[in-house]
């Protein structure tokens, strides 16, 4: 998700919910979104919850290069 502040600066949002539940697992805020950033942030959740069996996307370009897909 994206949005932009009264300043005009834009800021994406990378939201990780267990749709089994539907509990938010974590919610990473930031005005760029790379790949590395989103995969450490994986790992951080996975630290604390466990990994999941599979893992839904939608097609953002953080989620279709070839560091994330690797």
């Amino acid at each position: 998700m994206s949005d932009s502040l009264h300043n005009k600066v834009r800021f994406r949002t990378f939201n990780v919910i267990d749709d089994f539940n539907r509990e938010v697992l974590g919610i990473d805020i930031a005005t760029s979104m790379p790949s590395l950033r989103v995969i450490r942030y994986l790992d951080q959740l996975a630290e604390w919850h466990g990994y999941p069996e599979k893992i839904r996307v939608d097609n953002g370009s953080e989620f279709t290069s070839e560091v994330f897909v690797n």
